[in-house]
């Protein structure tokens, strides 16, 4: 199904004001804030990539490094989380709450303590509720034109107007409208004024994790799923992040829960994220405490969608079999000498999306488990979800012909080549495409998404 959604769709208020002629406006200079590296899903996708803040279309095409000259790109598929949103409305209620605290409470002695008192206003509202701002939709016009510049081939005028590149979203606002961003991004380019490009919604690809009965009962509807993550709340760890709060603050330690401190952190992400500004809410954390905050981050992605429980990656096998199977198609047409129907296909979802795939493909696996009581000891953890999931984080694969029946698939996250693990020959960052399949040969004949989300698929014992 292919509808166009354009005329129809709510977007933030003030969202389209910069949708044409604006595409490059970020100040190199902006006051960056000490802890952005620490924001976990709320970063800013700069922040994992630099060299963005000078040129926000810039392009490093010496990533894709082809085993020799005669390769082509026959096949992109780019899954892709929303851009930058508002709070959900569970978090605007924590913010007012701790504004509150603040405001009522709060000795001021500090200047940036005194802003927040007397001049920063609560302007977050409830039925903001997740919904896309206006960085958010730069963030999915700006990739999509750097990811055009990448695929040169694929993302190409010739080959959206000729109905090769398909957009695939996930029901949900912020998806729906970064959908648009990303279309408008590549029209905008390209000067295109006499077309519009459908887009379909499938919740059963994108929002996957919603139709698992097990993953619903096992694990989100299930509060001890998250135990360890409510233990390192109750640590020492984060119980000192707190009351170096209450101490910046000038209050009691009772007044300042953990809720409170996420909130704090919150605030300072979104402020940044959202308007690029340095907020006094930053000056509450330091970089130790910035680091414990990510960690409780992290706690709560890896026992959620991680690798915490089997049936969080288990949840993304109609994903891993959508994106394996366009993938033969695209080679068995490009064997058999036709044109690959499909030169492109994007699929925005959420982070939610993206990180069971990226657990079931193996990426950013550790040597041991992330827990309540092992926080001193991963500091140098991979699976740090500042770096993988920003906002518009993108997991990229790329199908290439080198001759000969010579096929290489090349996976990127964040536009910067990853290794799929367990490959780890001269060529690991472009394996041959049937290593790649050979690779993951039992999760393509098994991970079966009916089998594996029945609730009952593995009975206790009595």
């Amino acid at each position: 199904m292919r509808i166009t959604l354009w005329k129809f769709v709510f977007i933030a208020p003030t969202a389209f004001t910069c949708l044409f002629g604006c595409i490059n406006k970020y100040d190199p200079h902006e006051d960056i804030p000490a802890i952005a590296g620490y924001f976990s899903t709320k970063g800013r996708y700069e922040e994992v990539n630099p060299y963005l803040r000078e040129d926000i279309l810039a392009v490093n095409t010496s990533v894709l490094q082809p085993p020799s000259a005669q390769c082509r790109q026959i096949h992109l598929t780019a899954i892709i989380r929303h851009g930058t949103r508002y709070p959900t409305t569970k978090n605007v209620k924590k913010m007012r709450r701790l504004h509150d605290v603040v405001r009522l409470n709060a000795s001021a002695g500090e200047s940036w303590l005194r802003e927040i008192q007397t001049r920063w206003r609560m302007w977050y509202t409830e039925d903001m509720d997740g919904r896309l701002v206006q960085k958010g939709v730069d963030d999915h016009r700006h990739l999509a034109v750097r990811l055009a510049k990448l695929f040169p081939g694929l993302l190409s005028e010739q080959k959206l107007r000729g109905g090769l590149v398909r957009f695939i979203t996930s029901s949900k606002h912020r998806c729906v409208n970064s959908t648009l961003s990303f279309k408008a991004g590549l029209t905008e380019l390209w000067g295109i004024k006499d077309k519009e490009f459908g887009h379909a919604v499938n919740d059963a690809l994108m929002r996957f994790f919603d139709q698992c009965t097990r993953f619903l009962d096992e694990v989100d509807n299930n509060p001890a799923a998250m135990s360890e993550l409510d233990k390192f709340k109750e640590g020492p760890e984060m119980t000192r992040v707190q009351q170096k709060i209450a101490d910046r603050l000038g209050v009691q330690y009772s007044l300042i829960t953990d809720d409170m401190a996420e909130a704090a952190f919150y605030l300072c992400a979104y402020e940044f994220a959202i308007k690029s500004v340095n907020s006094p809410w930053c000056r509450l954390f330091d970089e130790v405490d910035a680091q414990v905050m990510e960690y409780a981050n992290d706690l709560k992605q890896f026992w959620k969608r991680g690798y915490g429980y089997d049936i969080n990656s288990k949840s993304s096998c109609v994903l891993f079999h959508d994106v394996f199977s366009r993938l033969e198609k695209a080679a068995n047409e490009n064997k058999s000498g036709q044109q690959v129907a499909e030169a492109a296909t994007v699929q925005i979802g959420h982070a939610e999306t993206l990180l069971p795939l990226i657990t079931l493909l193996g990426f950013f696996k550790d040597t041991d488990t992330l827990m309540s009581s092992n926080y001193a000891t991963q500091a140098q953890r991979s699976f740090r979800t500042s770096r993988m999931l920003p906002y518009a984080a993108n997991l990229l694969f790329v199908l290439y012909d080198c001759g000969a029946g010579d096929l290489r698939l090349q996976p990127l996250l964040n536009e910067k080549p990853v290794t799929f693990p367990g490959l780890t020959d001269a060529q690991a960052s472009m394996p041959r495409y049937q290593d790649v399949r050979e690779h993951y040969r039992d999760l393509l004949q098994g991970c079966d998404f009916e089998a594996e989300c029945q609730l009952f698929k593995h009975p206790v014992e009595l």
